[in-house]
This record gives C-alpha cells, sequence and structure tokens, in this order.
C-alpha cells in the first residue's frame, strides 16, 4: 500500500503486528499510546511465509519495498469490521473486502522501502511536500476524491477566514487519487482537472499535492486516519464536511453513518494529535448574493439554486453549457473531453 514507506503513515516502518493490531481495533491507538484509527495490515492464505519470511513487494516488474515479517497471527475479522466501521454487515463495502477479500491470516513487520512506485500523477513524499510549504504559518488540508467545483472552491477558500486559522493560513488541496468507487472518474482523468484549475484559479494560497490512497469509507475512524496522514504532510488543520468518507449501503442506499458523525468525532479527537478541524460551511449559491451559507439564505429569503450530479453529468453528456456558479470552464472541458 500507499504511503508505508514515505512517512505518510508515520509512526509505523512497516506492516502492524498482533499486538499493534489488537491495540488501534479495540482502543484506537499505538501500544504506545500514540493514536492510530485503522489497522495497516499485510494479508495472506499463505501456510509456509511467517516470521522470518522476507517478501519482495513489487509494482509490476519494480521491485517497491522488502517486508521481514516478524509475527503471523489470525485476526478478529468481525470485530476489527465492527469496530473500524461501524458494522460488520456484508452490505458495507469495507467489511466486504475484509470478510471476503483479505486472506486468512495477517503479518506484520519491517518495511523497508527500495524504488517509488510509479503512478499516473505525481505523487511526493510528506518530506517533499512540507518543503514547499510557507513556514510559521496555518495549513489547512481539504481532502477531496472528485473534481473541485465552484462550491469545493469557495468551501476551501473561505476556510481560511474560519476564526481558529491564523491571518496568513494557506490551503493544501489534498486530492486522494488511488482506486475509489466503480462508477467514479479515472484517476488520470480527476488529475488533470486538479491541474488545469490550479492555472485557472492560480491562487497563491492555494497549494495542491496527490495522496494516492484508496478509500475505505470507514466513516468516522477514516476520518481521523486522513488527519493524521495530512498532519505527516505539514498541514495544522484539516476541513471535515458532512458526510466526511461516507458511504451508502449496497442495498438500500441508506447511508451508514450520520451526517454529522465524523465532524463531532474530529473535533473531539483532532486535537489529541495536534490537528485542529475546520466545520466545512453548508454553501448555496443565490441569485441575489452568489455563495452563502444555506442559513444566511434562509434567513433573508434568498432563491438558491440547485444543480445535481445527476443532471450535470447529463448536461456534461448533452453538450449543454454548464453555468459557471456550478462549475469552472477549465474543468468542465477535460471532463466532456474524457465524457
Amino acid at each position: 500500500g500507499p504511503g508505508k514507506c514515505n512517512g505518510g503513515f508515520s509512526p509505523l516502518d512497516g506492516f502492524m503486528d498482533e499486538e499493534t493490531y489488537k491495540s488501534v481495533v479495540g482502543g484506537m491507538k499505538l501500544p504506545s499510546g500514540l493514536m492510530f484509527s485503522l489497522p495497516v495490515v499485510f494479508d495472506t492464505d499463505d501456510e509456509k511465509l511467517g516470521p522470518g519470511s522476507k517478501i519482495l513487494l513489487k509494482q509490476g516488474d519494480l521491485d517497491v519495498a522488502t517486508f521481514e515479517v516478524s509475527d503471523k497471527y489470525v485476526p478478529d475479522k468481525p470485530l476489527e469490521c465492527l469496530k473500524c466501521y461501524g458494522t460488520s454487515s456484508l452490505e458495507h463495502p469495507g467489511t466486504q473486502m475484509v470478510a471476503m477479500e483479505r486472506g486468512k491470516y495477517y503479518l506484520g513487520g519491517k518495511l523497508t522501502g527500495l524504488n517509488k512506485p510509479v503512478r499516473e500523477f505525481p505523487c511526493e513524499t510528506p518530506e517533499e511536500v512540507r518543503a514547499r510549504l510557507p513556514d510559521d504559518v496555518d495549513i489547512v488540508a481539504f481532502q477531496c476524491r472528485n473534481p473541485v467545483h465552484r462550491a469545493h472552491y469557495e468551501l476551501f477558500t473561505r476556510a481560511l477566514d474560519a476564526p481558529n486559522v491564523g491571518a496568513d493560513g494557506v490551503v493544501l488541496v489534498h486530492p486522494t487519487c488511488g482506486p475509489t468507487q466503480p462508477g467514479d472518474i479515472p484517476g488520470t482523468v480527476r488529475y488533470k482537472t486538479y491541474e488545469v484549475l490550479k492555472e485557472e484559479t492560480a491562487n497563491p494560497r492555494t497549494f495542491w499535492a496527490y495522496l494516492p490512497y484508496s478509500m475505505h469509507m470507514a466513516g468516522p475512524r477514516e476520518a481521523i486516519h486522513h488527519m493524521m496522514i495530512r498532519k505527516n504532510f505539514g498541514c495544522t488543520h484539516f476541513i471535515i464536511g458532512r458526510d466526511m468518507a461516507g458511504c451508502k449501503s449496497s442495498i438500500d442506499e441508506e447511508d451508514f453513518y450520520g451526517a454529522y458523525d465524523a465532524q463531532d468525532f474530529a473535533l473531539e479527537n483532532g486535537p489529541k494529535m495536534g490537528m485542529q478541524a475546520v466545520p466545512s460551511l453548508n454553501l448555496v449559491y443565490t441569485d441575489e448574493e452568489g455563495y452563502v451559507t444555506a442559513e444566511e439564505a434562509k434567513e433573508k429569503e434568498l432563491s438558491a439554486l440547485k444543480l445535481s450530479g445527476t443532471k450535470f453529468r447529463k448536461m456534461l453528456r448533452g453538450g449543454e453549457d454548464i453555468p459557471e456558479w456550478f462549475a469552472f470552464k477549465s474543468v468542465v472541458e477535460v471532463l466532456r473531453q474524457n465524457a
């Protein structure tokens, strides 16, 4: 997996042994007492592998890392799912993955990086990202896994005005470019939408970096996991949305997590790891005053315009004009070329 060798998952230096795994699943912390929310494991069905084994991890023909196994154990998968995903229902994609796709055993041990994996978009190490961020100012992370439209842009640029963010603060837009859910826009296309937007907006208070991470849809615990990764990349604050890493049941489309669970969870737990949460504003676009918060629109009885994702995709395919209040021209062009 990404990030293990380059400091993204610091202080881990490999895959978790049984003691660490149990501590993280059961108590959301490492044996050292440091907060850590999701297990980072190597699974196998191989009876022969075990302590003393050396495994070469490859990406195609490229040697990416060596893994020295020091522990082999049978995980408590139902408990892991219940604690990490809040459910052991197989309708939840995270639970499905743990139960059906992961092997019978987990192996723990140290990883030593050999070569950086090749990606379809550049992913810098936390150290490289930290080096190009300004010193001694607040750095607010914004995480997304879809193209950035006007409302997102308004949301993360206005986050700099939050009362707990310093005057010279900057935003680090940090899209996850790993595999997401079926039907999502391919990584290469998403990467291109971010690059053209960076040029179109040319905002000196906005920095961009890409994260090779796949979403597990683990609700509140994943929000904490993302916070920790962003902290390793030099961020001090984290914008947390309503249904952060939310997830719908594969059968009846019911949400698994309450809309604000993750937000409350992060507000409470972020400070324990030196990260402050900035709650994201619920913005709507109005004829009269452009983007304002939903509360303000209601209070002033402004007329809010709505455009659903489904309708947007339909307009995109039909070659219709997309209103500029909804999406950036440059982003729309890239999406059209690749529709």
